[in-house]
């Protein structure tokens, strides 16, 4: 265990210092010299890696179906865009819900795909439960996907909604075909890689606003509105404390198990969970690709859609099949 931990404090040294922002496809790259260029990832345009923070408004969404999932001991909110397509679920982070997902449920209906999303118990319009059966977040995704008549998925999890995918892709990884982590810090138990995390947050820390912690200093700096849109989501997504424990305790042995195709993305301003932890993760995943989007903080899929939405297309385009 202890050259197991020095391994990981020396990795950790080493990917601290690459602060450059990088957009890969395929597998992690060393930070781009130079101006960087946009172009396109598999067909599909995307900015240029250092292209600035642009203020994007909340678009209009598509008609969905929104219910509640009747589950043996809870009710589960959820919608979905409905269609052939491939299914997309999206799991919300810790601060969010449902309604997490205003930038990703139109782009990626409109490009084919089914998406659905849904809020964990506790969490907005989704029942407690009682508090003496709270089941597991896996187990009720399971129960879920069941209802929707859903098969196999494409999970997108965005920091606790990557906790949960994870655990649930360990017990049933033949129903997902791939696997989304942003900024999450999955629940994994590895001794080292826990005290890795110890050393990311002071005391106190917990003690600031959701905002300062979830969203990088650029974005509330340029996006006032866009920061009042994310808090008022924020206000109403838990109404209930509610501690459903994983299924998995997983080590890195684990971690390497898993033959489903996965993508990383972090944004470089995480203050929960730096590229360096990214970086870490990548090292143990068989079929990992990453992405680094720059001038921004836990919430890529919120602060940059421009760059998440596209990297994260190519990505379910090629895995589609």
């Amino acid at each position: 265990m202890t050259h197991d931990l020095e391994t990981n404090r020396n990795l950790g040294r080493r990917t601290l210092l690459g602060a450059g922002a990088v957009l890969a496809a395929g597998s992690a790259v060393p930070a781009m010299a130079g101006p960087a260029a946009a172009g396109t990832n598999g067909g599909v345009k995307v900015p240029a890696p250092d292209s600035p923070l642009p203020i994007i408004p909340v678009p209009a969404q598509v008609k969905a179906t929104e219910a509640l999932a009747p589950l043996p001991d809870a009710r589960l909110w959820y919608w979905d865009t409905g269609g052939s397509g491939a299914p997309v679920i999206f799991l919300h982070p810790g601060t969010g819900s449902s309604e997490s997902w205003p930038y990703q449920q139109p782009y990626f209906a409109k490009k084919g795909y089914r998406v659905i999303a849904y809020s964990r118990r506790g969490h907005f319009k989704s029942d407690a439960g009682p508090a003496d059966r709270t089941g597991t977040e896996a187990e009720d995704l399971r129960l879920l996907l069941n209802h929707l008549r859903v098969d196999r998925f494409h999970g997108v999890g965005v920091a606790a909604g990557g906790g949960t995918l994870l655990d649930f892709a360990l017990s049933h990884p033949e129903r997902v075909r791939t696997i989304t982590l942003a900024g999450s810090l999955t629940g994994l138990a590895e001794p080292a890689y826990q005290e890795t995390l110890k050393r990311l947050r002071p005391e106190g820390f917990y003690n600031m606003g959701p905002d300062f912690i979830e969203l990088g200093p650029t974005y509330r700096a340029a996006n006032p509105e866009g920061v009042q849109q994310w808090l008022e989501i924020h206000h109403r997504a838990s109404h209930t404390d509610v501690s459903q424990p994983y299924e998995n305790r997983p080590l890195w042995a684990d971690l390497k198990r898993l033959d489903i195709p996965t993508f990383l993305a972090w944004g470089d301003g995480d203050l929960y969970s730096p590229p360096s932890v990214q970086r870490l993760l990548a090292a143990h995943l068989r079929r990992s690709e990453s992405l680094v989007v720059n001038e921004c903080g836990h919430q890529p899929h919120w602060e940059r859609s421009d760059i998440f939405n596209p990297a994260l297309l190519n990505f379910l385009r090629r895995h589609s099949r």
